[in-house]
């Protein structure tokens, strides 16, 4: 004991020898913590600071839920997710239904935060690498920008800050107008281009031409019906009476020239990534090149990646968003049919010669998946369609390696007729609780490779957030829109359907504007694109409002076939399809003009008093 003490005494006498000569001595920096001074004078934490500000894209849309199910390009498989209560117009400030974090209020304001702490720092020039810092201070007011576009086409105006909040900072922020919402938006993108014009950006990160596709897309949106007040009115009675017009859209100015804006946006994006992906063809190309040269868009490969302007990117290890196989892919494969597109879809994709399909036309319904576009084949997993090995367990039932979401006569082991339903359908014999609802599987985005399997491989697609395709069909949009040069919209058009196969564009007036929409769904489906531009055109009532469509499939056997083991055999069987909707039961699609924008949560509100709710919410 006695030893002790000594020691102790010996050490405290050492401590004030040293805090002595040393008065800094107890304010070291702790080894494990970095100090905010110490990262922005640090060329490597100041990167990966602005590195951190991506986290807030998330997987892209790559999640198990996705915002195709909101749209009619596609139906959720499994209940309790929040997807009925948007599709059913149930949602409201207490339960607002499913919103993906990549666009949820308060993620998005949590990174608009770290996207302001970066910029305020970079901007009081703690870096002395003026090339580094200008770099990221452009990134950084690019995500701003980005993160509030999100918020904007989901909820309209919303609350504008360019100072990062504190502890001490008044919450109490009133929601800024539309119209100040897109000038913010547009004037960030504007200080990022300047920023990043000419610097060699590594794939993945924000660029200039990022800058200029972001501009581009808002002020598209910005000139469309819905957020022209007396546009807007003039069809929905809700809107006409909100007591707030302009957190929703513009009340004054005017509507022609906000898309000549738009117009001159898109075109000076487009001359400046001058990317793309076979879009100076003169002439189609055939339907088999043309099905190849979508799949290498949607894969990003073969020298599609070069219509990608900015992407979510993956490498070969786990995490969230790299199994979209198996989020969505055929039960038959053990995979979940989690999104699954809807009849509505299909019946959009033109014939193989640019006409449209026809459920009156016999030789269309008796045989709705032959002659069809080449798009179709590259984004649909149908009924027959060719598609990967079965696993162990599945290989025997099928050796053909095809879909099948129909039922089917087969002769049984006793010589009579049954019933044999198909693998990827609710009742067949491999987890039918994961099977379709709609006779469809998605196609785009999966990896077809025949060695790689969905359940527990890892996918490298990227998700594409800008394609030069969207900045074509803005300017083809904006133009008709701003000038009705019908001309120049056809020739760019044509760039797009040669691509894939399709003739030459005929139409004019309002025909050439619906074809333009149609191109547009199906150019950019399961993109999220569709819930948007189906709300901004304000043809949500018909589209996103109507019931869900199906297939019903029926195989029945000719007479004197002699078939046990069911393959798609037109020589066999007698084939019929019966178009339906999906059981009320399950999902009852409904607009209500509220579904225009999205509710604030309730505890948004009650953190921030000075929010106004959106209109059909009050």
């Amino acid at each position: 004991m006695k030893q002790r003490k000594i020691i102790y005494a010996l050490a405290i006498s050492a401590f004030a020898f040293l805090a002595s000569c040393n008065d800094d001595f107890v304010n070291i920096t702790p080894l494990s913590e970095v100090s905010e001074e110490s990262v922005w004078t640090d060329e490597g934490l100041a990167a990966a600071a602005v590195t951190g500000v991506y986290n807030g894209l998330g997987a892209g849309g790559f999640d198990e839920q996705m915002l195709a199910s909101l749209s009619d390009e596609a139906i959720f498989t499994h209940t309790g997710r929040g997807i009925n209560t948007v599709n059913e117009s149930r949602a409201n400030s207490n339960d607002t239904g499913w919103i993906n974090n990549t666009h949820e209020w308060s993620n998005m304001y949590r990174y608009i935060r770290a996207a302001n702490i970066a910029i305020k720092n970079l901007n009081e020039g703690g870096l002395e690498n003026t090339e580094l810092r200008e770099r990221l201070l452009g990134e950084a007011l690019y995500l701003r920008a980005y993160y509030y576009h999100q918020l904007v086409r989901f909820y309209g105006g919303v609350p504008l800050s360019d100072e990062p909040f504190t502890l001490d900072s008044d919450f109490n922020i009133p929601r800024n107008t539309f119209e100040e919402s897109v000038n913010f938006i547009v004037a960030d993108c504007d200080a990022a281009f300047e920023l990043l014009d000419g610097k060699n950006m590594e794939s993945g990160r924000a660029n200039a031409a990022t800058a200029l596709a972001l501009k581009s897309r808002i002020l598209v949106y910005a000139a469309s019906d819905l957020y022209d007040n007396s546009t807007a009115s003039a069809n929905s009675s809700l809107i006409a009476g909100y007591s707030n017009p302009e957190l929703i859209g513009y009340t004054s100015g005017s509507q022609q020239e906000r898309w000549t804006r738009a117009r001159n946006a898109a075109k000076a994006a487009l001359d400046y990534s001058n990317a793309g992906y076979k879009l100076g063809l003169s002439a189609p190309v055939s339907l088999e090149e043309g099905e190849q040269n979508y799949l290498n868009i949607s894969l990003a490969r073969n020298g599609g990646e070069a219509d990608i302007i900015w992407e979510r990117q993956y490498v070969e290890s786990t995490g969230p968003g790299r199994q979209i196989g198996l989020f969505n892919g055929p039960n038959g494969y053990h995979n979940w049919a989690g999104n699954t597109p809807i009849q509505n879809l299909i019946d959009a994709y033109a014939m193989s010669d640019g006409s449209e399909f026809d459920w009156d036309d016999p030789d269309h319904s008796s045989m709705p998946y032959e002659n069809r576009e080449p798009r179709f084949y590259a984004s649909i997993l149908y009924d027959g369609a060719d598609w990967k090995p079965r696993p162990a367990d599945a290989a025997d039932r099928d050796p053909a390696n095809q879909i099948q979401t129909g039922q089917y006569d087969i002769i049984g082991t006793d010589g009579n007729v049954t019933t044999h339903f198909g693998l990827d359908t609710r009742q067949g014999p491999i987890e039918d609780w994961n099977g379709t609802r709609t006779g469809y599987y998605f196609k785009k985005f999966i990896e077809p490779d025949p060695a790689f399997v969905d359940q527990t491989d890892f996918q490298t697609i990227p998700w594409p957030f800008f394609r030069q395709t969207e900045l074509v069909l803005n300017y083809v949009e904006a133009v008709l829109e701003a000038d009705g040069d019908e001309a120049e919209a056809k020739a760019w058009l044509d760039k797009i359907r040669f691509r894939v196969g399709l003739p030459a564009v005929t139409e004019s007036g309002e025909d050439l504007k619906e074809l333009y929409r149609n191109e547009r769904r199906l150019e950019l489906a399961f993109e999220e694109h569709r819930y948007h531009d189906a709300r901004r055109w304000m043809i949500a009532p018909t589209t996103l409002g109507a019931p869900a469509g199906i297939i019903q499939i029926t195989g029945t056997l000719k007479p004197g076939a002699q078939v046990t083991k069911y393959k798609y055999d037109p020589d066999n069987y007698n084939y019929s399809y019966v178009p339906g909707i999906v059981d009320p039961g399950f999902e009852n699609r409904l607009w209500l003009d509220k579904s225009y924008f999205r509710p604030i949560n309730n505890n948004e509100l009650k953190s921030n008093t000075s929010l106004v709710q959106n209109p059909g919410y009050e």
